[in-house]
């Protein structure tokens, strides 16, 4: 088994988030672990629902801020089947870089090794205005 940390970092590399999963399998599909770390993420929230979501991909209804969503008003439950959807999209879209150390992951069906490196990086890229 293996232990994991999925990192969120800026374009230069600077971390914003981090946690730390263990237990997970020595090999599995960049598909899998990015529905695996959306899945936590969205049950982190929903153990204590609050008006502000820090996860990958935006839920619906809600406002982008600086690291993270705004979700109005109302703290409400998020559906993780229903963002982990929306991340394989985003990816597919290029809404974010997937890196294992520093090899770039180009397509979610790719295995991963994660005894070689633990640490899963992702980047979040903004599209330029006017661009």
């Amino acid at each position: 088994m293996a232990t994991v940390t999925f990192r969120d970092e800026t374009a230069t590399g600077r971390p914003i988030e981090e946690f730390t999963l263990p237990d997970l399998p020595e090999s599995i599909s960049a598909r899998e672990l990015v529905r695996l770390r959306v899945r936590e993420e969205v049950a982190r929230h929903n153990a204590d629902p609050s008006s502000r979501f820090t996860g990958l991909v935006r839920p619906s209804d809600a406002e982008a801020e600086l690291n993270g969503y705004r979700m109005g008003g109302a703290r409400r439950r998020i559906d993780w089947e229903k963002q982990a959807d929306v991340a394989e999209r985003a990816f597919q879209r290029n809404g974010f870089v997937l890196l294992i150390g520093e090899r770039q992951i180009e397509d979610l069906s790719e295995v991963i090794d994660l005894t070689g490196d633990p640490v899963v990086s992702f980047i979040k890229l903004v599209p330029l205005v006017g661009g």
